[in-house]
């Protein structure tokens, strides 16, 4: 069958289409179609891309928004930083945990320390007195200040030549404390001498791990206090521990009370020290993850082990005393019910030197058991004497002389 020929009509729009492409210039006319075109495929993009994009998106841009409308329009002047700040911990606080956290720089230097275990500064403990100054009540062995002369009970009067008095709290430690290596210079008053003495400042390994030997009963019983978790403290047990064996002990006190918890990994080495390799010492679970903590090497230990614990032993101490009771043939557990924390947190540093702490994982004993709210019950209940808070000692700590009794009589 023939082919019909196109109508004129068409031929006009062929011929139309032809010259257009074809042309190397354009009309007014036909600039604005293309530039009215363009703009109406413009919108259409960000309409596609507006209301239809990942909802997290449009909550970000929302946030924006109102950031940007609060500090362009608002009636008075506004601390733009101040208003970042609230509109993160406003997040955090959101999610109503309270171990999910906002810190301040100041906060989160402090947090960073503890952590760590170790900061840039000097080397001495300090008491803010009626006198308006700082007296040194404690200069650490071999530490910065040490090295420069710096004794116990002497007044820091100046720093760099500004006096200190009545300058208390962070702004204090920002004048001593600074960046390693840099120098300086302390005024203290030592009697009725004044003296200037330089400092270089370096990095100060903070203890979170103390020991004892103790004589009981003509038995020799090692104590190991554990203040924190940081990321120096399974050094610090393992060198205190085996200079403790190197003394022949019979068994060991090892005392987590007060310790609020810290790096997890640090609990996982010391408890290696304890268990055959591969022993499951507790699980971790996530949104999406489940895991079998192990012990990491072939090390083990015999001997009676007692675990101190109260009502402020949270998270790793946790963690440490369960893992005894549920899997550790000679340990006892000794003191009062610890605090029931039963999840772990990451922190997120930002970058205005503020930082968020948040929740993501939950911690199990190894036998599954959460401990959230509940906490770790004492095989030997007792609670602390009066005594020891009039006068704290070894002595008057009955919950410590308890654990050195159940090590005894574990050992006999």
């Amino acid at each position: 069958m023939a082919k019909k020929s196109p109508k004129k009509k068409d031929n006009v729009l062929i011929l139309f289409k032809k010259e257009f492409f074809q042309k190397s210039t354009f009309s007014i006319l036909e600039v604005l179609i293309i530039m009215l075109i363009s703009i109406l495929f413009g919108v259409w993009i960000g309409y596609i891309i507006t209301y239809h994009r990942n909802p997290l998106d449009r909550n970000v841009s929302e946030i924006v928004n109102t950031y940007h409308n609060i500090v362009e329009n608002y009636y008075d002047e506004v601390d733009a930083d101040k208003l970042a700040d609230a509109a993160v911990k406003g997040m955090i606080d959101s999610l109503d945990d309270p171990y999910s956290t906002y810190m301040d720089e100041n906060n989160t230097n402090s947090f960073q320390d503890t952590i760590t275990g170790s900061f840039v500064g000097i080397g001495v403990t300090v008491v803010y007195e009626d006198s308006g100054y700082h007296r040194v009540v404690e200069v650490l062995a071999d530490g910065p200040a040490e090295k420069a002369g710096v004794k116990t009970n002497d007044i820091i009067i100046k720093v760099d030549n500004k006096s200190v008095k009545n300058i208390v709290g962070d702004k204090f430690t920002k004048l001593v404390r600074g960046k390693q290596g840099e120098k300086v210079k302390l005024t203290v008053k030592r009697g009725e001498e004044e003296k200037d003495l330089t400092i270089k400042r370096g990095t100060v390994e903070v203890d979170s791990v103390v020991s004892e030997l103790f004589d009981y009963d003509n038995l020799n019983i090692g104590y190991i206090k554990i203040d924190s978790f940081a990321a120096n403290t399974y050094n610090q047990f393992s060198n205190n521990l085996k200079k403790l064996e190197k003394k022949k002990i019979d068994g060991l006190v090892i005392d987590v009370r007060d310790n609020y918890g810290g790096y997890l990994l640090q609990t996982q080495e010391i408890l290696s020290m304890f268990f055959p390799k591969k022993t499951l010492l507790y699980r971790i679970e996530s949104k999406k993850v489940k895991k079998e903590i192990k012990s990491l090497t072939r090390d083990t230990r015999e001997y009676p082990v007692a675990v101190l614990i109260n009502g402020e032993s949270a998270s790793a101490s946790e963690v440490l005393a369960s893992c005894f009771q549920e899997n550790y043939n000679k340990a006892i557990i000794v003191g009062v019910k610890s605090y029931g924390k039963g999840t772990v947190q990451k922190p997120k540093y930002l970058k205005d030197g503020s930082s968020i702490k948040y929740t993501t994982q939950k911690w199990l004993t190894a036998k599954g058991k959460s401990l959230e709210g509940k906490g770790v019950i004492p095989d030997a209940l007792i609670d602390q004497g009066e005594d020891y808070y009039n006068n704290p000692s070894y002595d008057t700590d009955i919950q410590l002389q308890k654990a050195l009794l159940q090590v005894k009589e574990s050992i006999n």
